[in-house]
């Protein structure tokens, strides 16, 4: 299978109506040689564009390497685009038809689709920077880089690279937890001071000091904002709804979290409050890792 990039016309023009109204794939390069085309007389073609450049037989033969990509490629073979920060992709029609304003269009098998075959959106953020760089391209068609790995991509299918490091991750992660749950109760309240430190909160009074009903008094300059949080190494639901009710008395703040890395108990726990944040041992463990607190966790456990 043959991946070619295609810009619907100078400056995206005819993105909008290929992609959205009409379902096909469209082609300047305007000549009269349209039979010819279809004939594969390239030779005559390419004479003519030898003259549309002023006899630059590099710049013909990039005409002609275009042209005769849009007739000859087969059904099978993948065509995309951008528009609008996501990748399209489609199959198309052999058949090529002339327009009355001498571009060339090939009817979309289907239609033009903005999404892997799992029903996943293509957005550019989300995909190879070595694919999106051909927005760039000054020309018309031109091929990709990563074939492989777009196509894998399109089918919805997992990069054995990217499976490799979840893989790598998750085994890192069930570590991680497994550090977490061995801090002394002190180093545990330590590690949640550090991590909202690490996240932009500032910390208002003394871990646990000041008031005997917080273990953390902490405020976003950011969203400007000021949270109670609450850590405990070992929890259950009761002790969740006491401190949920404790929480309701202090007017001062906007926001509460309760922590922990042990659950001890049947219930599960209840949030009826959207002011309220519960951190298990699982997004504990997320937070260390993107927080940059690995080594930091090693040497407390070392």
């Amino acid at each position: 299978m043959k991946v070619r990039y295609i810009k619907l016309g100078d400056s995206g023009k005819w993105e909008k109506s290929c992609l959205e109204n009409d379902q096909v794939v469209r082609l300047g390069y305007n000549s009269p040689y349209h039979n010819e085309s279809l004939n594969g007389e390239w030779d005559v073609v390419r004479n003519f564009w030898l003259g549309e450049r002023k006899n630059n037989s590099g710049a013909a033969t990039r005409d002609i390497n275009q042209i005769r990509d849009f007739y000859e490629l087969s059904e099978t073979d993948l065509w995309i685009t951008f528009y609008q920060r996501k990748l399209y992709w489609c199959h198309a029609k052999k058949e090529v038809t002339e327009l009355d304003d001498g571009s060339r269009i090939r009817k979309v098998i289907g239609a033009w689709s903005s999404c892997d075959k799992q029903g996943n959106p293509l957005t550019i953020e989300n995909i190879d920077g070595r694919v999106t760089k051909v927005q760039g391209y000054r020309g018309t068609i031109c091929s990709v880089e990563l074939e492989d790995y777009l196509i894998r991509k399109i089918n919805g299918e997992p990069q054995p690279e990217v499976e490799a490091a979840k893989k790598s991750l998750l085994l890192l992660k069930n570590n991680v937890e497994g550090l977490i749950k061995g801090l002394w109760w002190s180093d545990f309240e330590l590690l949640i001071d550090l991590i909202f430190s690490q996240s932009g909160w500032q910390r208002i009074s003394v871990l646990g000091k000041t008031e005997k009903d917080i273990d953390l008094d902490v405020f976003s300059p950011v969203s400007q904002k000021r949270a109670f949080v609450q850590v405990k190494s070992t929890t259950n639901s009761n002790q969740f709804n006491e401190y949920c009710e404790i929480y309701k008395e202090y007017k001062q703040y906007n926001e509460m979290y309760f922590v922990y890395h042990t659950f001890d108990g049947t219930k599960d726990l209840v949030i009826n409050d959207p002011r309220i944040t519960v951190w298990d041992i699982s997004r504990v463990a997320d937070l260390v890792i993107n927080a940059g607190l690995i080594s930091w966790l090693i040497e407390k456990r070392t």
